[in-house]
């Protein structure tokens, strides 16, 4: 307090004219509410003497830039395994119309933007094989913002792989199953297919097939029997008894099964592109199953996998019944046994069709659990 004003205050009360008659209590309740009032005043002029010399103070800082108005942000970029990573394309946006601004990271990782107006913003990290990355803020007048580390994450590539068997392979592997199909465990039964759709067969894989087939012991030892059979009855009698009329027998039987099966099951197959197998349709009702089995004894799935005439079939069984013509005793040849011939063995095609739909499948042990499923189209 100043001394001044207390002298001042002193010598009022002494110039104060003195009333004897008053106790001296009253003339002190008298003075203190002139001393609060006047310790007040003195305290709110400095006060306004100091906000006023603050203002010029800031004002003339202003002026000569020593104020910061701007700050800085900062920043590190590092992968998945805590690697720096450089060069990474870094864009500091903010949230007003201010143009974006772009730089790349050092060699250490860092960035900085400097001279930044205060206020919210926005930084974007790429970088090519990683994922983008936002890191975002409020930056304050003369402040250095440290963004925390920033962390890179790998693009991850969803490649989606197709793995399409070549119709030869799939073909390839339908055959291989075919030919584990026995009737009772040894009799060949390779010229079905349980598959529904099956992959159509190349001209290699017809061939393939006609030679398993008619190569398979089991049908070799099958000829065999027949031509007893045939010696027993006498069958193709020119042939004679004995070894030699079993052995004519046994060669015949042979050719007849070659020559049907390598010009049914694989010439006329290839050169008409038709497919030499029996498709199992394995539902329906009775009636129609029967239906299918008759009508595929002559017709055929082409290798477009439409179903035409059975011209291989046809022709085949024409065709090797005229090469017997060479090898059967004269007795047994003509233009008309073929032909008869030929009808015989589309109608045994057919009872075997019917057998092949509803008994065969029962007593092939490795189709015993396979479910079947019709062709997608029928004749």
């Amino acid at each position: 307090m100043d001394a001044e004003p207390i002298r001042k205050l002193s010598a009022i009360e002494i110039d104060k004219p003195s009333n004897s008659s008053a106790p001296t209590s009253e003339r002190c309740n008298l003075s203190e509410p002139r001393v609060v009032k006047i310790m007040m005043m003195i305290l709110m002029r400095r006060f306004a003497v100091i906000f006023a010399a603050t203002f010029v103070w800031a004002a003339a800082a202003v002026a000569q830039g020593q104020l910061p108005t701007t700050g800085t942000i900062n920043g590190t970029i590092v992968d998945a395994s805590g690697a720096l990573v450089s060069g990474a394309h870094v864009r500091l946006t903010r949230s007003d119309s201010s143009a974006p601004v772009d730089i790349t990271s050092g060699e250490d990782g860092q960035f900085a933007f400097a001279h930044v107006m205060p206020g919210e913003f926005h930084v974007t990290v790429t970088a090519p094989g990683f994922n983008t990355q936002v890191a975002s803020g409020v930056l304050h007048a003369g402040e250095t913002f440290t963004v925390p580390a920033i962390t890179m994450r790998l693009v991850t590539e969803h490649t989606e792989v197709k793995v399409v068997a070549d119709r030869e392979e799939i073909a390839e592997a339908q055959i291989k199953e075919q030919e584990q199909q026995r009737v009772l465990g040894f009799i060949p039964n390779f010229y079905v297919s349980y598959v529904p759709d099956a992959a159509p067969l190349n001209s290699k894989q017809k061939f393939e097939l006609a030679w398993r087939s008619t190569l398979d012991p089991v049908n070799i030892v099958l000829n065999g029997v027949n031509a007893g059979l045939e010696q027993a009855e006498n069958a193709f009698g020119r042939y004679g008894q004995g070894a030699q009329g079993y052995g004519k027998r046994l060669g015949a039987s042979l050719a007849d099964s070659a020559t049907s099966t390598f010009i049914g099951g694989y010439i006329l197959p290839s050169l008409l592109k038709q497919d030499p197998r029996y498709f199992y349709k394995g539902t329906g009702s009775v009636k129609s199953r029967v239906l299918y089995a008759i009508a595929m004894s002559v017709v055929a799935r082409g290798d477009n996998q439409r179903w035409q005439p059975n011209y291989s079939g046809i022709l085949g069984s024409l065709a090797g019944g005229g090469i017997s013509n060479l090898y059967y005793p004269p007795n047994d040849r003509g233009v008309g046994l073929v032909f008869e011939g030929t009808g015989i063995g589309i109608a045994a095609t057919a009872a075997s069709n019917i057998f092949q739909e509803f008994i065969v499948k029962r007593f092939t042990p490795s189709l015993a659990n396979r479910r079947s499923s019709p062709p997608s189209s029928q004749p």
